[in-house]
């Protein structure tokens, strides 16, 4: 595996910025990257790919993982696994290694950016809404909904923020749901544990304030996977919600909203898990 070396990147994406940054500014981007850590496990785990990636990525990192209502999981059936997404990056990782566990096949719906984490290139499968490649990847998104492969989504679209005091997933987008009438997939609700630093939530609600529409803080999210180590996370699966309960009583997008209701009740019902 070729190393992270953020100077090249942006002596390649950008000389003419990569020309004017001072020195301090990398060593500092090296660092809220943890390149040095990021080098040495690929070095370590480089070969390695998919659930084999992710599962040295867990003991790695001493993470403790409880799984709760795995017997609300069927033998059988193909799903969608839609679930809250709090930690932005590790919560996706070990939700796709236990469903993956279950299953014979499970792929994740992301960003098309982190299809530059090569060794889990096989368990990804982008949605790129944009530019030239947006067919191109609308097909294979179709494939897989048609396919036997389970599905799992963040219908966010973003890791959780502080809304009003409280972490929580900004607002489910319906696509998951117009997508299990489309192709009968019943949608398994699923909640995962944690949360990130107050800085992250802080830096992102200064962001908004000051009004700009980058997402500063997710620069920060590699620190944020980094301090994810030796904690407990408690993954808790609901009850396969049929495909066939989004009637016309509600809008897909009220549908959405139900179904984030139901993996926010989750830890509630007898775990007390926040």
């Amino acid at each position: 595996m070729d190393k992270v070396d953020i100077r090249k990147v942006f002596k390649e994406k950008s000389p003419a910025i990569a020309r004017m940054l001072p020195g301090f500014i990398y060593s500092y981007l090296e660092r809220i990257i943890h390149q040095d850590y990021i080098n040495w496990f690929l070095e370590k785990y480089g070969h390695l790919y998919g659930q084999d990636f992710a599962e040295a990525a867990i003991k790695e990192f001493q993470v403790k993982v409880i799984l709760r209502g795995e017997e609300n999981l069927p033998e059988k059936g193909r799903f969608i696994f839609a679930g809250n997404h709090p930690l932005g990056g590790f919560d996706g990782l070990m939700l796709f290694y236990y469903v993956s566990k279950k299953y014979p096949k499970a792929i994740f719906l992301v960003n098309d950016i982190l299809m530059n984490i090569r060794n889990l290139e096989e368990i990804f499968i982008p949605i790129n809404k944009h530019g030239s490649q947006s067919r191109e990847s609308f097909i294979r998104v179709e494939e897989m909904y048609k396919s036997d492969v389970q599905i799992l989504t963040y219908p966010s679209g973003f890791v959780s923020r502080r809304i009003r005091g409280v972490i929580q997933d900004l607002e489910w987008q319906k696509n998951f749901v117009v997508k299990s009438i489309q192709h009968q997939r019943d949608i398994i609700p699923v909640h995962t544990s944690g949360r990130n630093t107050s800085f992250f939530y802080n830096l992102g609600n200064f962001r908004k304030f000051l009004g700009i529409k980058w997402n500063l803080e997710m620069l920060y999210l590699v620190d944020e996977t980094y301090r994810h180590r030796n904690k407990t996370i408690t993954i808790t699966f609901g009850k396969p919600v049929p495909y066939t309960t989004f009637d016309k009583s509600r809008t897909n997008k009220e549908w959405a909203a139900y179904i984030r209701s139901i993996v926010y009740s989750l830890p509630s019902e007898d775990q007390g898990v926040s």
